[in-house]
């Protein structure tokens, strides 16, 4: 009896070759599947969503993005004042200095949120998002969906809400496909 083994470099196993490759994108059967103790995969990308924000440098709002492509992260982001510049932890906060309610004027800040730093990281380092999924911990503002529809990110899952009606009605427009992460509903069955 022979077996023959196939080497794939990008995946984290060895495979027979009449065994379905890890990696392969997941049939729909595969995708209901939860194991006691593991978390799906739409778990597991936010719940690195807010690891990635507790980078932030924001005093008013932690918010961390992972930009994702056939289950492989691309880029990451979080909210903060742009590189070798101080930072609000450092300064304070202009906004908070001025009055300025959340959701207002955000050209008034030091900062850049979260989905903006993930989409410039991707850029630099030459990285394609056209066609990724955006997991944040927030729902995008008006200014960051305009980036992410011209980006030609198709999917954003968000966890918190955000006020910025003009935001939600242009994502609708686009086509992008936009969820609201239930934590409560994704881990229903598990002990």
């Amino acid at each position: 009896m022979r077996f023959i083994f196939v080497f794939e470099p990008n995946l984290p196993m060895f495979q027979y070759s009449n065994i379905p490759v890890f990696g392969s994108p997941l049939k729909e059967k595969e995708k209901k599947k939860v194991f006691h103790g593991r978390p799906s995969w739409e778990e597991y990308f936010m719940d690195i969503t807010h690891l990635v924000a507790k980078r932030s440098t924001c005093l008013r709002r932690q918010v961390g993005s992972v930009l994702v492509k056939d289950k492989k992260i691309l880029a990451t982001g979080y909210n903060g004042a742009p590189s070798r510049l101080e930072h609000c932890l450092e300064i304070g906060c202009l906004r908070e200095k001025q009055g300025i309610p959340s959701g207002e004027r955000h050209e008034l800040c030091r900062g850049l949120h979260a989905e903006q730093n993930a989409i410039i990281q991707a850029a630099y380092h030459g990285v394609e998002i056209r066609g990724a999924t955006l997991y944040c911990t927030n729902h995008p503002c008006i200014i960051c969906s305009k980036m992410i529809i011209n980006a030609g990110i198709e999917r954003i899952v968000y966890e918190d809400g955000y006020a910025d009606a003009l935001a939600k009605e242009m994502l609708r427009e686009s086509g992008i496909k936009i969820e609201k992460f239930n934590r409560k509903r994704r881990v229903e069955g598990r002990r």
